[in-house]
């Protein structure tokens, strides 16, 4: 277990972070600071997980003539639970992996019939969050003309959010009979899903007013007591890099353009990362095209019933299972299967 989890170098690295941490002018760079004391957190609860499953094993032995089949059986599953969840540390070491993500999805060419997939998409995201008790916040929601969305913006927010759903970047396609065709005809829709980190400590990003080009309108959403008669939601362009960015999940105008300001920011930086380090690929790995060809995985509901990813090759035969949220297995082998 040793072996494969790199202990030894997990605890020289341990030791590197608390020497660095450990100097007075440690606070003197904040963001240099906040890095690593991040990595330190991150490197100390793996070795400290890593001990306490050898101390359960070391322990387990010691016990093992006094205690019942039964019990014997669940202290091994316990072991074996934290041991599943040390693998699955491994794989969120990313430089982002502990942060929160912003989630966008934006449907392909198709008009209804790829707007109705976007919403399926976003329905089977905050489904995943519910059922888990993650927090999620809808930023922005663009509706579709007659059905589903346009567009949408996600904020989620758990431990590792980055790492787990970085891999859900790509082109999702759904083949189904579609309930918009008279006919009954099978049509295949594609749409967008962007997987991007909330960075924590963005360096101050000079944003001059005259790259900006600021929007103000009603908020769109649900109508009675929840529709928004004010012209509270706000849409940010910034000029320089074509950026857009909206805003219009609070109510007031002044809060919705402090909210965009941050997300454009956020996106300023990661455009400056990719620039600097050459990591677009890392950050987002949406393809330009929204079509045939182009896609990570595909939906299948007819004429049989399968989901597939292309790049880990996971298959299952219960899609309306995954639509509806259920996605914790498929994200976990792609976590160890897509590199």
């Amino acid at each position: 277990m040793g072996g494969h989890f790199d202990i030894d170098n997990l605890n020289n690295r341990l030791k590197e972070l608390e020497e660095i941490i450990s100097k007075p002018t440690f606070w003197d760079d904040y963001e240099y600071a906040s890095k690593i004391n991040s990595e330190y957190s991150s490197v100390k609860k793996r070795v400290s997980n890593y001990n306490n499953i050898l101390d359960s094993l070391n322990t387990l032995e010691l016990l093992n003539e006094e205690l019942s089949e039964d019990e014997f059986n669940k202290e091994l599953n316990s072991i074996s639970d934290g041991i599943n969840s040390l693998e699955k540390e491994t794989h969120l070491n990313g430089a982002y992996d502990n942060l929160n993500c912003y989630l966008e999805i934006h449907p392909g060419a198709g008009g209804t019939e790829s707007c109705d997939w976007a919403s399926m998409l976003l329905r089977m995201y905050e489904r995943f969050c519910e059922k888990n008790n993650y927090q999620y916040e809808v930023i922005y929601e663009n509706p579709g003309d007659e059905a589903g969305i346009k567009s949408v913006l996600l904020l989620i927010k758990f431990e590792n959010a980055y790492g787990y759903l970085k891999r859900e970047s790509g082109v999702h396609r759904l083949v189904r009979i579609s309930p918009f065709d008279a006919g009954g005809r099978r049509h295949t829709s594609f749409a967008s899903v962007t997987i991007t980190p909330e960075f924590n400590d963005i360096p101050d990003i000079e944003i001059k007013e005259s790259d900006l080009k600021i929007d103000v309108y009603h908020s769109s959403g649900a109508g009675g007591q929840s529709v928004n008669t004010s012209n509270s939601a706000v849409r940010i362009t910034h000029l320089p890099s074509k950026i857009v960015v909206t805003c219009q999940n609070e109510r007031s105008q002044l809060k919705n353009k402090e909210i965009a300001i941050k997300i454009l920011k956020n996106k300023l930086y990661e455009l400056e990362l990719a620039k600097e380090e050459a990591k677009v690929d890392a950050l987002k790995d949406t393809s330009k095209n929204i079509d045939f060809g182009s896609q990570i995985r595909s939906y299948i509901l007819e004429p049989y019933k399968l989901v597939k990813d292309n790049r880990s090759n996971f298959e299952s035969n219960n899609p309306d299972k995954i639509l509806d949220g259920e996605i914790a297995e498929m994200l976990e082998y792609n976590l160890k299967n897509i590199k």
